[in-house]
């Protein structure tokens, strides 16, 4: 793989690590924090940045069953959850290898744009089920979301970054 200049050469991911980390997020988002629109859905941002970075252990598959796990836990629309996420995975697989050489702030942006689909399928259900609109604050998520994507890239390539080891004899 050509990698950009100034890149980090990472450690392979921990398929331990990266199932850990979606599973708190899912937990992350069924904690009772009241249902504010403008609350970011950190189990969308994971699944994203996974499905980014390791496109064959993270798959659509796997953001259905999570969509299914919240549709179940917040007692939505059956698929509601299960079709945003789903979406936003396969929008994921599709952009990784060019979102991959942009700076990370500049994969936010490129994000958001994923963030807001999600968000607007799962608006889009909830009003065609006859459900209320929740406001102008809606539109807030997704550039929380956004906001956010430095942060979590930040952490979850914490455990693949190499740690600086000055060997003349071994140039990686």
């Amino acid at each position: 793989m050509i990698m950009r200049p100034g890149q980090q050469l990472l450690l392979p991911a921990n398929p331990l690590f990266i199932w850990f980390s979606l599973v708190v997020a899912l937990l992350v988002n069924m904690l009772p924090l009241g249902r504010t629109p403008w609350m970011p859905d950190l189990l969308a941002i994971t699944l994203v940045f996974w499905a980014v970075h390791q496109p064959l252990r993270v798959s659509i598959g796997a953001a259905f069953l999570f969509g299914i796990a919240m549709d179940v836990h917040q007692a939505a629309l059956l698929g509601q959850h299960a079709l945003a996420y789903t979406v936003l995975c396969f929008g994921a697989i599709a952009i990784h290898r060019r979102l991959l050489w942009f700076t990370v702030p500049s994969q936010a942006v490129q994000v958001l744009p994923l963030f807001v689909v999600a968000h607007a399928i799962e608006l889009a259900i909830r009003m065609v089920a006859g459900g209320i609109f929740p406001g102008v604050s809606f539109l807030f998520a997704p550039v929380i979301e956004a906001l956010l994507w430095p942060f979590v890239s930040v952490i979850l390539l914490a455990p693949q970054r190499r740690a600086p080891d000055p060997d003349e004899n071994r140039p990686l």
